[in-house]
């Protein structure tokens, strides 16, 4: 448990009050108590400090002139900028648990035709098929399935039941949460004689390095060529991604969107919760869809 003048020094932070009093945690203004960090970083948040029981609270060059008068017992540490610095306490006073090493668990099934690279884990229960090549320092939790001749880079994260249908292809530095389903058929389907036919689909799935997709997230093949998620987009929980859709580079896919069909977006796309985005539409570079927006005609750059 550091002190605030340890907290600080790693911190690159000046302390004003206690400098020698003990954190043990970070928490949020409104419930952070004795021996708890929080921080402010605009007026609305300031004004509930009167009432805040934390030990010390993290504050911006910024708005440390403007710090109502605070309980006798708080400690103030000034930072350059608030948030960022009760992150990195966050790192400190939260450690994260370390990287097992476990290698080729005995209880997963791997083909023999499986190429997987260095420092690479694949835990119980994992399955990887045919002709699938996993980069190095990658993670394969329990549960997880991996189709034949996916393609998987470097530093890539699959949680527990994550399911790559066959020929997906995942760039580096990727995170896919529990449960979400990568490659599944889009919904096609043609009216013959009074039946649904289904359309087959014979594309694939490319996501692109440094993309994070939440749990139980839908992204379906295409029907001839890819479904692409661009560089560096991040996918909520519980979003659909439908057949031929091309997503651009740093999207934000708030849970529960829906995008149709051969819907494609360009670069900084925000789709804010529920939204959805018919099917051959296009949105444009920086554009956002507000919560429960339905853009059923393109929507223009910005």
């Amino acid at each position: 448990m550091p002190t605030l003048q340890e907290l600080a020094s790693s911190l690159n932070a000046e302390v004003r009050g206690n400098s020698e009093c003990f954190i043990q945690d970070a928490q949020a203004i409104e419930k952070a108590g004795e021996g708890d960090i929080t921080f402010v970083g605009d007026e609305i948040k300031m004004r509930n400090l009167s009432g805040c029981r934390a030990g010390a609270v993290i504050v911006g060059r910024d708005h440390v002139e403007s710090l109502p008068e605070l309980p006798p017992a708080m400690s103030v540490m000034v930072v350059e900028d608030a948030a960022a610095a009760f992150i990195e306490a966050l790192t400190i006073l939260r450690p994260q648990r370390a990287r097992p090493t476990i290698g080729i668990s005995a209880q997963a099934f791997v083909s023999p035709s499986a190429q997987v690279g260095e420092q690479t884990n694949v835990h119980a229960g994992a399955t990887i098929g045919d002709d699938v090549i996993i980069g190095e320092r990658c993670d394969i939790f329990p549960g997880v399935c991996i189709g034949p001749g996916c393609r998987i880079g470097n530093d890539v994260t699959l949680y527990s039941n994550v399911v790559l249908y066959d020929d997906v292809v995942v760039g580096s530095h990727v995170q896919i949460h529990a449960c979400s389903v990568i490659g599944a058929d889009g919904f096609g389907y043609k009216l013959i004689d009074g039946r649904h036919v289904k359309v087959p689909h014979f594309g694939s799935v490319q996501i692109d390095d440094h993309v994070e997709i939440g749990a139980s997230t839908s992204i379906d093949r295409g029907m001839i060529g890819q479904t692409i998620i661009g560089e560096g987009t991040k996918i909520d929980d519980q979003v659909m991604i439908a057949h031929n859709c091309e997503l651009g580079r740093h999207n934000l896919i708030v849970s529960q969107v829906g995008f149709a069909g051969s819907a494609t977006s360009e670069d900084y796309v925000i789709c804010a919760g529920q939204s959805g985005v018919a099917d051959h539409v296009h949105v444009g570079k920086g554009a956002i869809l507000a919560s429960r927006a339905a853009a059923n005609k393109d929507v223009p750059a910005g």
